[in-house]
């Protein structure tokens, strides 16, 4: 381990002791303090932020793309939380940050999971239930997700949580599997029930916000069904009396998973509405919505002036969703999402 040093974030007034060979946000993680972030490699910028004092030549960098950070605002003295290594004490002005998210963080712990069963949905996606069986216990909020480790190479992919917490350390995900995804073709050809992998969580900030009391619209595509699933089934746990909308893209009737529990969620959740969308059904009888997810909000939807929105899924699809949603009345704070990136190959 490094030197140790403190890092202060404002306008928030938190600190913590940050070592020299981890990063400022891997510090916050294991200290409980959520600051937003997204892929955690330095390439979608969720965790940008602004150096107010300390000097930039103690700040060490991790390889990072600049898309991420342009060599002219690391100029200006940003960085990325999730590259950034301190080499003296700072302080930090967070730009993106959700202050009941950052004050209820839950410490990121280490454990081993067991396989309960890995079952496919769809032709191109698996349903991994896993048991906590050593390690400090995890726990998590709604939304968030895991990161797995691979055996041998050591390498890690992120999956969210599709269930709720619970006391028997459970844990369910919905995974898309890639033709030359490394965890993909590893879940698809080796992963058994008995099986015992490492695990990390929890990460990730599209959490319910439960001082709200807006209704909600969600929108999702492909494995973006895992937290969209948990955050709906928090709800029906909750019985808030939020109404709730999902808007689902899919591209064929066989791509659709958790039919039966979603219509099975209308009847259980005061207000809440299933939509399915779909982008190629000739010759399937479907008669539902067709054409893009988004382009079916914008059909159905001309006012969202007040609601929240929950967006999950692939990159495009989370990026047209949020301007649409803003179009459509939603006040940027209250778009919460995550965007399922790659990371080096295909995977969420």
């Amino acid at each position: 381990m490094g030197d140790k040093h403190l890092v202060r974030f404002e306008p928030v007034g938190i600190e913590i002791e940050v070592d020299e060979d981890q990063t400022i946000l891997r510090a916050a993680f294991e200290q409980g303090v959520q600051l937003m972030h997204g892929c955690k490699e330095g390439q979608c910028a969720a965790c940008k932020s602004f150096v107010l004092e300390g000097d930039m030549d103690e700040i060490e960098l991790d390889r990072y793309s600049t898309f991420a950070l342009p060599d002219m605002e690391r100029e200006e003295g940003q960085t990325l939380l999730c590259r950034a290594h301190a080499y003296a004490d700072l302080t930090i002005e967070l730009l993106n940050y959700d202050e009941e998210v950052l004050r209820s963080g839950l410490p990121v712990r280490k454990g081993t999971v067991e396989v309960i069963s890995n079952e496919p949905v769809t032709h191109d996606m698996r349903h991994l239930v896993v048991q906590q069986v050593a390690g400090e216990d995890i726990k998590f909020f709604p939304g968030q997700y895991m990161d797995f480790i691979l055996p041998d190479s050591g390498e890690s992919r992120s999956f969210s949580m599709a269930n709720t917490p619970n006391r028997e350390g459970r844990f369910e995900f919905v995974i898309k599997i890639y033709p030359d995804g490394l965890f993909s073709q590893f879940l698809k050809n080796d992963v058994q029930a008995g099986d015992k992998l490492e695990v990390e969580a929890p990460f990730g900030t599209c959490t319910l916000r439960e001082n709200r009391t807006s209704d909600i619209v969600f929108v999702g595509g492909g494995a973006g069904m895992a937290p969209l699933l948990g955050l709906l089934r928090s709800l029906a746990e909750k019985d808030t009396g939020r109404k709730a909308t999902l808007y689902y893209g899919a591209r064929t009737k066989d791509d659709l998973c958790f039919t039966d529990e979603l219509r099975e969620l209308e009847t259980r959740l005061p207000g809440f509405r299933y939509i399915p969308v779909l982008s190629d059904h000739e010759g399937d009888g479907w008669d539902g919505l067709t054409g893009l997810v988004t382009e079916a909000v914008r059909a159905q939807e001309s006012d969202l002036k007040g609601r929240d929105a929950y967006v999950c899924g692939p990159p495009p699809m989370v990026d047209a969703a949020i301007a649409l949603l803003n179009q459509r009345g939603v006040d940027e704070r209250n778009i919460f999402f995550d965007k399922f990136t790659t990371t080096g190959e295909p995977e969420e």
